[in-house]
């Protein structure tokens, strides 16, 4: 007996230990309405910047804004002392009405002089130095409507104005410092922030890209306002601003082989600012039918990049693909990859070529809001 329980436990102990079946998470390509994009990096640049400078000569008398301040067309933000130039307005108006009345009295001396020369009481030349004393005044009073011109112009030089809606930096002259001696003297700049510019430059072949796109649509590239434009700050989520192409250079730079673009965004919250670093990219046309995996699934070695994928027995094979852009989390498969084909997406590190699994539904869940996904 004792002899058959120690045969009993041998065979226990020699009994193989069948290793557990690997389970992996596999699903189908996530099938998705995208936008193909071509995406760049740009700078924003004011959509305009002007120097207030001071064009007469005179005493800074008033500051009339705060340094950084929003202003508005017109609105008055230097004043250079008018005293000096209101006095010469009211010398080259009193000139011109010395003028006038001059020409009134030649004129009627002329009138005078014709009349009594017609009757034979005055000789031709008496006529002719009565029309050349007339004429005379006549230039005189012209001369002295463009003093009258010029005065005021230079009086309306003491009032410095905004030329447009915008932002004024800090002031560099202090009230009370005499300006526009030996030429003009730069008071501030104001800058223009909505719009504002994005510039970037796209290469040759994304040109011819944009161009075959917009002849699919019977345009050209005068159309370039039809085309929107989207661009994201680096500490923001994806491409929130909204804006439109209207500048593309004539001409291909040789050197880089880029065109250099220009496109223009609305910006009332003056949430870009001239010299911000931005993420910008276009659309390629409308959104086409494509397959999504999470991107973290791919693999890469020498030959490239790859999925997992099981076949009809539940064996791991490596499958070369061909990726296209990154939606959020997911990359488009524009190559190697089936509708219906099953896809490792959890615990691929588990999963080696040639190994059977067991598969386990998994899903892919996109994890973002950006617009490059359309459709249901």
């Amino acid at each position: 007996m004792m002899l058959v329980g120690l045969l009993g436990a041998c065979r226990e102990e020699n009994s193989p230990v069948l290793p557990q079946a690997i389970k992996v998470g596999v699903a189908q390509p996530l099938q998705q309405a995208v936008t193909s994009y071509l995406e760049t990096t740009g700078n924003a640049a004011a959509f305009n910047t002007v120097d207030l400078v001071a064009r007469v000569e005179g005493v800074l008398t008033t500051i009339a804004y705060q340094d950084g301040a929003s202003v508005k067309q017109g609105d008055l933000l230097f004043v250079i002392d008018p005293a000096e130039y209101q006095a010469k307005l009211q010398q080259a108006q009193a000139a011109l009405a010395s003028a006038q009345a001059q020409v009134l009295q030649t004129e009627a001396e002329f009138t005078r002089q014709l009349t009594l020369s017609r009757e034979r009481w005055s000789a031709a030349t008496t006529v002719d130095q009565a029309r050349a004393q007339r004429d005379t005044a006549r230039a005189s009073q012209a001369s002295e409507e463009a003093g009258v011109t010029l005065a005021a112009l230079n009086l309306s030089y003491t009032r410095v104005t905004a030329p447009f809606d915008g932002m004024v930096t800090a002031h560099l002259v202090s009230a009370g410092s005499l300006v526009g001696v030996g030429g003009p003297t730069k008071l501030a700049s104001i800058v223009q922030l909505d719009p504002i510019y994005v510039n970037f430059t796209i290469s040759e072949q994304d040109v011819l890209r944009i161009r075959a796109q917009l002849a699919q649509h019977g345009r050209t590239l005068r159309d370039l306002g039809a085309i929107p434009v989207e661009a994201g700050l680096m500490t923001e989520d994806g491409y929130p601003h909204q804006g439109r192409l209207d500048y593309a250079s004539p001409q291909v730079d040789q050197a880089s082989g880029t065109l250099t673009v220009r496109a223009v965004f609305p910006n009332p919250d003056r949430a870009l600012l001239p010299g911000n670093f931005l993420r910008v990219r276009v659309p390629l046309g409308q959104p086409q039918q494509a397959l999504l995996v999470p991107d973290h699934v791919l693999g890469t070695d020498q030959g490239g990049r790859y999925a997992l994928v099981l076949d009809q027995d539940n064996v791991v094979q490596q499958r070369r693909v061909q990726p296209g852009q990154l939606v959020g989390n997911l990359r488009v498969i524009e190559h190697g990859l089936a509708s219906d084909d099953r896809v490792v997406v959890a615990r691929t590190q588990r999963a080696l070529p040639g190994s059977k699994v067991v598969p386990q539904p998994a899903s892919i869940t996109p994890t973002t809001t950006s617009a490059a996904l359309a459709g249901p």
